[in-house]
């Protein structure tokens, strides 16, 4: 009798017990998602009120996509992102264990990244023109409309430097120091999903979401940025820069021209004229479909042999309240309702 009201007494305090440290980890996780959303709310207000500051001194900026994108970039970078740096960094956080990682086994991540970031973007892709059918009229792709007229100084600058220097601190260190506690799984998909988020649109949401998982998970495993900044740069460098670079090689807009005319003389000298830009391209997708394939093979074993395994963490949340204890909390709602808000405009504008 004695044992059975201790066997009681034990499972009574395990289920308070875990539903107060339930309730403690949704009250964190609010938190981390609450100063995600404030620092948004001042991202945005820092560059609409320089954009409107700008369209009333000096209009004419505002046509020149370099200075165009120079004006978003800058005041989100030297205002926005340390705001909510500030804001974030009152969360309480631990120190992700450092490893150190093999030049071999980087590069075999970098494929698996780059593997995954391409395929996911199809994906997207696909989905956004399966919903360009269902409401008639395409989803637009503002980053590429971004990109397209932007000189290539600018795209290194922002896209291949700025962008995965400022991000890789902003949504894995941030957030997988904030989240690592309770265990290594909830902190990747977290970072991953945050992450796509801040992207703001469809096209981008799908490939940003695979990629922040996959960098947060080699976060966790090393502790090191610098390995999860290097092939953030690598990947927006061949995407971003090599790919615009390129595009612009073999004009584009005149092959869709001629393509939609049907004319075979005027194909042929399309061709000729741009023969150098056509050989490049060329030369540039069989890489891309080779480094894919390998990657993607590359990940398939690795799931196979379970390399890709979590750590509990040191503040465990029971199985079935992962998902609710953290995102189903006011902090979070906000943040992902404010992205969701702007997805879905997106798509129906």
């Amino acid at each position: 009798m004695e044992e059975t009201g201790e066997a009681f007494l034990a499972e009574g305090q395990e289920r308070y017990g875990g539903q107060d440290a339930v309730r403690e980890a949704r009250r964190h996780f609010s938190r981390l998602g609450g100063m995600f959303f404030l620092g948004t709310v001042a991202v945005f207000a820092v560059q609409i009120a320089v954009s409107i500051l700008v369209q009333f001194l000096k209009p004419e900026w505002l046509y020149n996509a370099d200075i165009s994108l120079t004006i978003s970039m800058v005041p989100m970078y030297l205002i926005g992102m340390p705001i909510l740096i500030l804001l974030v960094r009152r969360v309480p956080a631990e120190t992700v264990q450092r490893h150190s990682i093999k030049a071999g086994h980087f590069v075999l991540g970098a494929m698996m990244c780059f593997a995954l970031a391409y395929t996911a973007n199809i994906a997207g892709l696909i989905l956004t023109a399966l919903i360009g059918m269902l409401k008639g009229s395409a989803v637009g792709n503002p980053i590429v409309n971004l990109m397209e007229p932007t000189s290539g100084w600018a795209l290194i600058l922002y896209v291949v430097i700025c962008a995965p220097v400022m991000e890789e601190y902003v949504f894995r260190k941030l957030i997988v120091d904030r989240a690592v506690r309770y265990g290594e799984g909830i902190a990747v998909v977290l970072s991953g999903l945050m992450f796509g988020l801040f992207h703001g649109n469809l096209n981008q949401f799908a490939y940003a979401f695979v990629i922040g998982v996959f960098l947060a998970f080699l976060y966790v495993k090393t502790g090191n940025l610098k390995v999860t900044i290097a092939i953030h740069m690598i990947i927006n460098f061949m995407s971003g820069v090599v790919t615009m670079y390129l595009v612009k090689k073999i004009d584009l807009d005149r092959y869709m021209q001629v393509a939609a005319d049907g004319d075979v003389n005027e194909m042929m000298a399309y061709m000729q004229d741009n023969m150098g830009g056509l050989a490049l391209y060329g030369i540039y997708m069989l890489f891309i479909v080779g480094v894919t394939i390998a990657g993607v093979v590359l990940v398939i074993v690795n799931l196979v042999k379970k390399r890709f395994s979590f750590a509990r963490g040191t503040a465990g949340i029971p199985k079935g309240k992962k998902f609710g204890t953290a995102v189903l909390n006011v902090g979070m709602i906000l943040y992902v309702g404010l992205w969701l808000g702007m997805i879905i405009w997106q798509l129906v504008e």
